[in-house]
């Protein structure tokens, strides 16, 4: 079984180089199911129903997300309605939506997807991501034996620690947030991958996926600017994951990049 995590997917041109990437991607690489974060998808902050909807046609099978789950208000009633969007699981339970998916497989095998949102310097501050994985995991079908983490967090460390708190219990654990992917994809020892950070599906020519110019402004001079989203070639970031479907374990883990400016280009690094 093998599925492809893609990153953050942020603003315009984000969602321009998944939807001009990704059917390729999929049938070359084989992927039976396809996951993006989509809390960025809507001008870099927040969902909206119209921006959800490109990610679907392209191929996306489910969308997870982050803190910016609520930018957009549009989005509070879209994700009662719609099951394959996201939120973080731990989230309050009153919440709308659900943090927790399970989709069944063209060859019937079942697949859980668990969203998390990390506390350290992340706002808002929610529930314990580890405890709220242990109640999603204690609760999950026995048939259930693939199950993917996004754990959307501000911090390396806090991620590190959920992969390994996780090990054995999860198919894979990868890191959303950060915008920038890591090279430290693994396996962990009990059969989990792990990756820190699969990176941001956007513009690179940006400060991780904002206007330069803008950025900038803030950094350098201490002065207020709109935090706009960059404009230019999308890069797709992502992982892909091979999963033994009897035991759950990860067998393999790659990082995937497809670059917009050149259809053809795919770089996968083992």
């Amino acid at each position: 079984m093998k599925l492809l995590f893609i990153g953050d997917v942020m603003g315009d041109p984000g969602r321009r180089v998944l939807a001009q990437q990704l059917p390729r991607l999929r049938r070359e690489l084989h992927a039976d199911l396809v996951v993006a974060n989509a809390e960025n998808v809507a001008d870099g902050a927040g969902v909206t129903p119209d921006t959800a909807q490109e990610l679907f046609t392209a191929g996306c099978d489910v969308l997870t997300n982050g803190n910016h789950a609520w930018d957009k208000p549009e989005a509070l009633d879209y994700i009662r309605g719609e099951p394959r969007l996201l939120r973080p699981y731990n989230f309050p339970d009153d919440a709308p939506g659900s943090g927790w998916n399970v989709l069944t497989s063209a060859t019937g095998t079942k697949i859980g997807i668990l969203n998390l949102l990390g506390n350290v310097f992340m706002h808002p501050h929610v529930g314990c991501p580890f405890r709220a994985a242990d109640r999603a995991l204690a609760a999950k079908p026995v048939d259930v034996k693939i199950v993917l983490v996004d754990m959307h967090a501000e911090t390396t460390s806090e991620k590190t620690a959920i992969g390994w708190y996780l090990d054995g219990r999860v198919s894979a654990v990868v890191g959303t947030h950060s915008h920038i992917p890591t090279a430290d994809e693994r396996i962990l020892p009990r059969g989990t991958g792990y990756q820190t950070d699969v990176g941001m599906t956007g513009c690179y020519d940006s400060v991780i996926g904002l206007d330069i110019d803008k950025a900038l402004q803030r950094f350098v001079h201490k002065v207020p600017a709109r935090f706009d989203c960059a404009e230019g070639p999308g890069t797709l970031c992502g992982v892909l994951l091979d999963v033994d479907e009897a035991s759950g374990h990860c067998r393999r883990i790659e990082r995937v990049r497809a670059v917009e400016t050149d259809s053809e280009r795919v770089i996968r690094i083992a």
